[in-house]
């Protein structure tokens, strides 16, 4: 394997591991459509039909991964979703 590669290989798995970090947005009884919906928006930056097609799949599996990235960009969005009485966590 030349340096080259071993180089292209190093940042990939580095990529990878930078991308493992994902907010998991889980159903409850408490919280409309709307409110799920307003709140990704806001907290993750979705546009409506992606907060929609979450909230959509929230709803009918019990979870869904609303945001990738890395922990200190993914930390403050958590944050910002159970404030607003979602229930979610970071994996």
């Amino acid at each position: 394997m030349s340096t080259k590669e071993k180089i292209q290989e190093a940042l990939f798995l580095e990529e990878r591991e930078e991308e493992q970090n994902q907010i998991v947005l889980f159903n409850d009884d408490v919280n409309t459509f709307d409110h799920v919906i307003n709140t990704l928006m806001d907290a993750c930056d979705h546009t409506a039909i992606q907060a929609e097609q979450c909230s959509l799949i929230v709803h009918y599996k019990g979870k869904c991964v609303v945001k990738s990235g890395e922990y200190n960009d993914l930390q403050p969005r958590c944050t910002k979703l159970l404030d607003a009485g979602l229930s979610a966590e970071i994996i």
